[in-house]
């Protein structure tokens, strides 16, 4: 029988049987619907995954004319990590003029909104000149990575500390505290980003310390939109549900632990989020298309609960990506495809 050249979630390559992919397809749909109370993959949608990852091809693409927008995040770092040096706006350039980037997005190298306040007066002049040689639309970008905030670093005392000792009320506390403080520093760099030209903020990984991140980034969405009503707002989530760190923070009556990406793309748009990002984590002990197959279930579910635009999370170590720093073209372009002809998603 016919072997299909395949991967783990790891990036490692194997071959399974139709049998075995088909299986597969199967337990990452059933999984993703069970866990978020939502509808599997139909048959239709489970047949042409099954051709897709059938097709002996190495790299697979939409169909003409079902092209969907390319944006992303952390633009400005990503050379570095390979070790390429290029300045901020040289790779701006190459994800404009050699990369087709429909929009792209300028970051500090730390990419945290606690860091990047203090050299604002060093990001809105390079901003400014990015914009003069570039055309498509440039966001600013960064994380409300909650956990900057707390000492020795932060001013606040470290909820992961107090939560082993049984310091239940204490940790729920400090991490009140620590909303506060990033609320004001997201706003704070949004603003000074805004008026000097971004098209766009970008919240990349929302909600990784969990529901107080999530609040948060929320509360900072509603001021900057009150603020600057036109404003394009971006909101890239961090995994596929929210971790209940605190465990009894709410938005608009909604308890936010526990929420999965069509329950929280509902508060993002009543916060004011324009683009929202969802994020569906890789198991590295599955195949690619049991992660493939189940990140489109949440993924659909998500995009038929919303009213704005979708643009998923598809990259390392999320959205049915393998965990590689580069991960493989054979990997991404089948996963690419299947969210955008199944998923139906408005941007990548």
């Amino acid at each position: 029988m016919q072997k299909i050249y395949t991967r783990m979630g790891d990036g490692s390559v194997v071959e399974l049987s139709e049998s075995e992919v088909r299986q597969d397809l199967e337990e990452g749909t059933k999984d993703a619907a069970e866990r978020a109370k939502i509808p599997p993959l139909s048959e239709d949608d489970l047949q042409r995954l099954l051709e897709l990852y059938k097709c002996p091809d190495k790299s697979v693409g939409v169909e003409k004319g079902k092209e969907v927008i390319l944006s992303y995040d952390s633009g400005t770092t990503k050379f570095n990590r390979v070790n390429v040096s290029v300045s901020k706006l040289q790779s701006l350039q190459i994800y404009e003029r050699m990369l087709g980037a429909d929009t792209m997005e300028m970051g500090h190298m730390d990419y945290s909104y606690k860091p990047a306040k203090n050299i604002m007066w060093i990001e809105q002049p390079v901003f400014e000149q990015a914009l003069l040689v570039t055309i498509p639309p440039l966001f600013y970008g960064a994380m409300p990575n909650l956990g900057l905030y707390t000492q020795p670093d932060g001013p606040c005392l470290n909820p992961m500390e107090l939560l082993p000792q049984g310091k239940i009320s204490e940790a729920r506390a400090t991490q009140e505290e620590m909303i506060e403080h990033a609320v004001r520093d997201m706003v704070y760099v949004g603003s000074l980003m805004y008026e000097s030209g971004a098209d766009g903020i970008n919240f990349d990984t929302t909600a990784a310390a969990g529901d107080a991140d999530f609040l948060a980034t929320l509360r900072a969405v509603e001021i900057l939109k009150k603020k600057y009503p036109q404003m394009c707002i971006e909101m890239g989530m961090s995994g596929e549900f929210i971790l209940g760190m605190h465990g009894e923070l709410t938005y608009d009556g909604v308890k936010l632990a526990g929420l999965y990406p069509h329950k929280q793309v509902e508060l993002a748009e009543k916060a004011g989020v324009t683009i929202f990002g969802p994020a569906v984590n890789t198991n590295t002990n599955e195949s690619c298309a049991w992660n493939t197959a189940r990140a489109v279930t949440f993924t659909k579910a998500c995009v038929e609960n919303s009213n704005i635009p979708i643009h998923a999370n598809v990259g390392m170590g999320v959205g049915g990506v393998p965990v590689t720093e580069t991960p493989p073209v054979d990997s991404v372009s089948r996963v690419s495809k299947a969210m955008v002809e199944i998923g139906r998603l408005d941007g990548l």
